[in-house]
This record gives structure tokens, sequence and C-alpha cells, in this order.
């Protein structure tokens, strides 16, 4: 077994919560009153889209001007990430554990384990259209795409193609250890979700007082509060507000029915898979609607 694979990847699609599990396990595993804020997650995770990473790698600032040269960079820089940290510790990513280029971007020599949120693609599309600066067509559409990357203005990228094969590409993905939550038992059960994230993935006492601390301290209301008092440094440029409205079924205010029946028909596999009863919600919202 390679000495580096001590990367347990929290990885999701955009605005499926990634932000909100980073809060709760650095809340609930570091010692009390030392938790970083959202704007400091850094201290307790870090992420494979990291500047200083890929300027060491490169072994001068990194500037990419094309997805190649990411690819021919990311690897070195996944290798340095991994042995930041003398033991396992979690790195956050959008990316698909996909070959891209000949090369794994999710490279089985850095990779312990990985923890994959996941949220119904009805709720993503409004919250990905604020992210991404765009309409809600145009975001749809780049969840449609198996192509869609996102980058940084220096040429980080994430690979993350069509919102359905993200998620068959991490639950699927072959020798992983995986441990899956859905966003939206985070929300209606945080306390059931997080134990068994904690207690039967990764080997951690359950601490109900300091569960429950953790579970108050990284509500959608405070981490809202605390971006309206303090910013949030992750938050792309010309993003209103990255909490926005967090909540479950905000699809059947946000989207029209022609923009659901088109997520619905697109993703019907992984819906009925992973969210069958959205599905069902969903066609009941059809058949009134029209």
């Amino acid at each position: 077994m390679s000495e580096l694979r001590r990367i347990i990847w929290l990885a999701s699609y955009p605005k499926s919560g990634n932000t909100w599990m980073r809060s709760l396990l650095a809340h609930y595993l570091m010692p009390e009153g030392t938790a970083p804020d959202i704007n400091n997650l850094r201290q307790f995770t870090t992420a494979d889209v990291r500047q200083d990473f890929f300027d060491l790698a490169a072994g001068k600032p990194f500037r990419g001007e094309s997805v190649d040269d990411w690819v021919a960079v990311r690897g070195k820089a996944l290798r340095l990430i991994a042995g930041s940290k003398p033991t396992q510790h979690f790195v956050k990513t959008h990316c698909q554990p996909i070959i891209l280029l000949g090369q794994p971007l999710i490279p089985a020599e850095v990779t312990a384990a990985a923890i994959y949120i996941l949220r119904n693609p009805f709720d993503v599309a409004p919250s990905y259209a604020r992210h991404a600066s765009a309409d809600l067509d145009s975001a749809i559409d780049r969840m449609l795409f198996p192509d869609n990357m996102m980058g940084t203005p220096t040429g980080i990228y994430d690979a993350l193609g069509r919102w359905d094969d993200h998620v068959k590409a991490w639950t699927q993905a072959p020798g992983l250890p995986l441990h899956v939550v859905r966003y939206e038992d985070l929300i209606e059960k945080p306390a059931k979700t997080m134990r068994a994230l904690l207690k039967d993935f990764l080997k951690v006492p359950i601490d109900q007082p300091k569960l429950a601390r953790a579970i108050k301290a990284t509500s959608f209301a405070n981490m809202k509060k605390q971006e309206e008092t303090t910013g949030f440094r992750e938050k792309p440029e010309g993003m209103q507000s990255f909490f926005a409205k967090g909540k479950v079924g905000a699809w059947r205010e946000d989207l029209t029915p022609e923009q659901i029946a088109r997520l619905r028909d697109e993703f019907a596999p992984a819906l009925e898979q992973w969210y069958p009863e959205v599905l069902r919600d969903v066609d009941r919202f059809l058949k009134t609607a029209c």
C-alpha cells in the first residue's frame, strides 16, 4: 500500500453541502473551541484546487492555459497534498474519479477513502445557477453537459461532467471505501446521519453532547450569519450570497415545470436509485402543473 494513501475525499457536485460537511466534521473532530469559522476551514481540511500546492508542484507560480496543463501538474500536486499531513486527512473535491488525458483525477496512490455528499438535482440547479452567475437554463445545460468543467482564473479545474455521471462515477468507483451522505438526510435527521458516518464509516466514538453542539454550530442560519458578518472567501466572484436558501424542496418555487421535466427526463435512472421519493413528488407536481 502506498504510504501516501492519506486522503479521505469529501466529494460532491457543486452546491451539494460540501462546505457544511467540512464544518460539521471540524466542529466534531477538533478540540472544543478550536473549530475554524467558514473562512478558515483550511485549518481542518484542504482542497484539490489549492493554488499553493499547484505552485509547489510546478516549481513556479502555476498559470495553466489549458486542461492539459492542469492534468500534467495535478498528480504531483495531489501527492504533495497527501503528504502535507502525517496521517489521514480530508480533502475537498468536485472532480469525478475518472481518467482524463490518460491520468486518474483521483489517484488510488493517495486515496484512503471517500465521503460523497449527494443532493437532488432539482435543488442543485438553482443553487448552481447562483454559484455560476448563470441563468437557470444555462445552469441546467451545464449539469447535462458530459464535459462540464469549472475552473479558477489560474487554470486549476474541477471536472464535473453531468450530475448523474458524477454520482455514478463516485458511487460505483471500484475498490473505493465510500460512504454516501444525502444532503436531505443531513437536513431532516442530522444526528442520525452523522452518527452513521462517524461511527460506522470513520470508526470515531460518538460523544452525543459534542455532536449536538457541532450540529447547532453549523446550522444553515449560523453559517449564513457568518457570511453576512465576515464574508466567505470561497464564494465565486459575482455571486451575491453563497448561503442563499439551503432548504429541501426549493425547486417547487425556483424552477418552471419545463425545467423540472427536463431534469426529470435526463436524470430518471439516477433519481430512481437515489431519490425515489423526490421522483414521486416531481411526477405529482408535473401532473398538477399540466
